[in-house]
């Protein structure tokens, strides 16, 4: 299958052009800014399929909107009737296409003139009016806030927010892709109006907040909640403005006779992340907790973890190692410690259920 993408270079365009290469039997075509018009009578002949994404949307003329827009669009159309053939059609419209503004206008062109190559000819036809679309690589400091924010964020730039209260319409570009991808395999003749989804809404001060947020977490440790929904596609949206020297950040490191202690990552409900080493022979622990619960990984070397009830004083010890993928669960009430019982330094990753509390530290002293 032979897709065509015009504005191939542009945020969407270059998203879709790498997910549509993850895809077999797939070539993609590419009309772009700097070929000429004619050139894209022969590319529309060779597609089996087209994602219209060119067009302008801050021309330094306002009669740019026209031919980016609205006469680009019907040279597309007149190529694809003139071609003979039904060749399945995605349009990248917009939310502002209903507005008099000159890009509105123009977009709304757009529309009547694919709408119209479908009546005449059954063409296969999908519009998509796009709300504000956010993710990796689009241009800071042009049409995108979160772009923009995410940028000067992590570039240490000032932000400016005139209208904290202002509500944002937001789709996710991977969402943006996926469904293209999906119109693309179940487009039918005539034209038919497409959405993405999930949609968001986020206050343009909200959004200022979440991304700081995203920001302080290497210095509090605490990261966000960046698993699901709007939080994790900003997020992901947020480190791809990093650049590489930024890749890496430092953690505090505690060290003493025994080995090294380092928290490596802190969450808002479930916990922290930490790791640590010890010498041969070297005993760590010998505390008991009343709630806190934590989860042992032997890494590296050989541990022998010992515990103690500490009001029967049952007695009970576990042997592991790197060499065995075992998680050793510390409980309530038992006091517990863990020897390095090899002849290397051991490295133990361990997860607590909490962040810990100087004030409230839950972990008594007290002899396995």
């Amino acid at each position: 299958m032979r897709v065509l993408v015009t504005g191939s270079r542009g945020f969407i365009g270059k998203n879709l052009v790498v997910r549509l290469g993850e895809t077999t039997g797939c070539e993609v075509l590419r009309f772009d800014r700097d070929d000429a018009l004619p050139s894209l009578v022969d590319k529309v002949c060779q597609a089996d399929a087209v994602v219209h994404l060119a067009g302008e949307n801050r021309p330094k003329n306002v009669a740019d909107f026209v031919l980016g827009n609205e006469e680009l669009t019907k040279a597309l159309c007149a190529a694809v009737q003139a071609s003979g053939r039904k060749i399945p059609l995605v349009l990248a419209s917009s939310m502002q296409a209903d507005l008099s503004n000159p890009y509105g206008k123009s977009k709304h062109a757009a529309e009547q003139a694919v709408e119209l190559l479908a009546s005449e000819t059954g063409n296969p036809v999908v519009i998509y009016r796009l709300p504000n679309v956010f993710g990796k690589w689009c241009k800071p400091n042009y049409n995108s806030v979160v772009a923009t924010f995410c940028h000067n964020i992590v570039h240490d730039l000032p932000i400016q927010i005139h209208e904290p209260s202002t509500v944002l319409r937001l789709v996710y570009i991977d969402d943006v892709v996926s469904e293209f991808l999906c119109a693309l395999g179940l487009m039918t003749d005539g034209v038919r109006r497409g959405e993405v989804a999930p949609e968001y809404t986020i206050t343009l001060g909200e959004l200022a907040a979440q991304i700081e947020a995203f920001r302080n977490c290497r210095s509090t440790l605490v990261s966000e909640r960046v698993g699901t929904g709007l939080a994790r596609a900003l997020y992901s949206t947020y480190v791809s403005y990093l650049p590489p020297s930024k890749f890496v950040y430092d953690l505090p490191r505690y060290s003493d006779e025994r080995g090294v202690f380092v928290e490596m990552l802190k969450t808002l409900d479930s916990g922290q992340f930490s790791c640590f080493t010890a010498h041969p022979g070297v005993t760590r622990g010998a505390h008991y907790h009343h709630s806190k619960t934590e989860k042992f990984l032997v890494i590296k070397g050989s541990a022998r973890f010992g515990f103690r009830h500490v009001v029967t004083n049952e007695t009970y010890e576990i042997f592991t190692s790197g060499e065995v993928a075992q998680v050793v669960e510390t409980v309530p009430g038992w006091a517990h410690d863990i020897t390095n019982v090899g002849e290397d330094e051991m490295v133990v990753m361990l997860w607590a259920n909490e962040i810990f509390d100087h004030s409230r530290t839950d972990t008594m002293r007290c002899e396995v």
